[in-house]
């Protein structure tokens, strides 16, 4: 595996979708993002899941066919084991394992997800025999340096082929999060309007911090928030005032320039689509919901 990272500037953005906390409608703003951008923008892109939850995965592809590609290993763990334990003959390559399209959308293409994507065990073994063989006394770099390269590397047969890749992380901030941030140029942050969600983002710009800052004396991270985008939870209709406070709060932290003007409301469409394993923004177009992930992909694209 070629450890050095060389990162020419591709044609399109690799943008990662983060927040520590869960159930802040993460996965439905990545796959309803991807499914805009190609349907009215007619951009080409990828969504890469990379919560072993795969709920990004059975947004766009129903659980019969992922159980089949599973079987074929045709899934990000096939790509993430070749890393790890590479076989001399590796059978599939990304392509192979790329699903294009979904939806029988064209320009929309998944690389699904997987209920079991590496072992932590493994990976620290891996590089603890690395670092062995290359009498490199300091364990951290080693493991840095895996990190930065690991998504960064496995997208590189394919990155100069779409103009956005969505990488939608699991929450909290495993070593496919911070690979994930390390590979791309841009992260969205989904949120509530409520403190635990506010605490996520904190704690996620802090992450970001010390992720530049270990990786610094070797290679720059350059990512940078492309913007913050709450989506409204029944709980914050009712309670105006404590709404007001959570964005007073988000603002002085970040800045209004951060905070998408456009915010996603509370709608049933969005949630029903899950069952029709299709993004609501093809399920339901006229929704209220559907309407708003539309405005906010315009919104993102003159932020870019």
């Amino acid at each position: 595996m070629e450890m050095r990272q060389q990162r020419t500037q591709p044609m399109g953005y690799v943008i990662a979708t983060a927040n520590m906390k869960g159930g802040v409608g993460k996965t439905t703003l990545t796959v309803n993002l991807a499914t805009c951008l190609a349907k009215n923008h007619g951009k080409r892109v990828l969504v890469l899941d990379l919560d072993s939850q795969i709920s990004a995965t059975l947004s766009l592809m129903s659980p019969l066919d992922f159980a089949k590609r599973r079987k074929q290993s045709k899934t990000f763990r096939y790509l993430i084991d070749q890393v790890i334990n590479p076989e001399p003959e590796a059978k599939l390559t990304i392509k192979d394992i790329i699903q294009s399209p979904v939806c029988n959308l064209p320009g929309l293409d998944l690389l699904p997800g997987d209920i079991d994507l590496y072992d932590e065990f493994v990976v620290s073994e891996m590089l603890h025999q690395q670092a062995t063989a290359l009498g490199e006394q300091d364990f951290e770099t080693i493991w840095n340096r895996f990190e930065r390269v690991l998504i960064n590397n496995i997208l590189k047969p394919v990155r100069q082929e779409y103009d956005f890749i969505l990488l939608d992380c699991a929450p909290g901030y495993n070593l496919l999060t911070r690979s994930a941030l390390a590979a791309s140029d841009f992260y969205i942050l989904p949120a509530k309007p409520e403190p635990l969600s506010v605490v996520g983002i904190q704690l996620l710009e802090r992450r970001i911090a010390q992720l530049k800052d270990s990786h610094g004396h070797e290679t720059q991270i350059n990512i940078k928030m492309l913007g913050i985008v709450f989506s409204m939870s029944s709980a914050n209709l009712l309670t105006g005032r404590y709404y007001k406070q959570v964005m007073h709060r988000v603002v002085e932290d970040f800045g209004v320039e951060k905070i998408c003007k456009v915010q996603i409301p509370v709608d049933v469409n969005v949630a029903k689509a899950v069952d029709s394993f299709m993004p609501a923004v093809l399920n339901a177009p006229q929704s209220a919901g559907s309407k708003a992930f539309c405005q906010l992909t315009q919104e993102l694209l003159q932020k870019l």
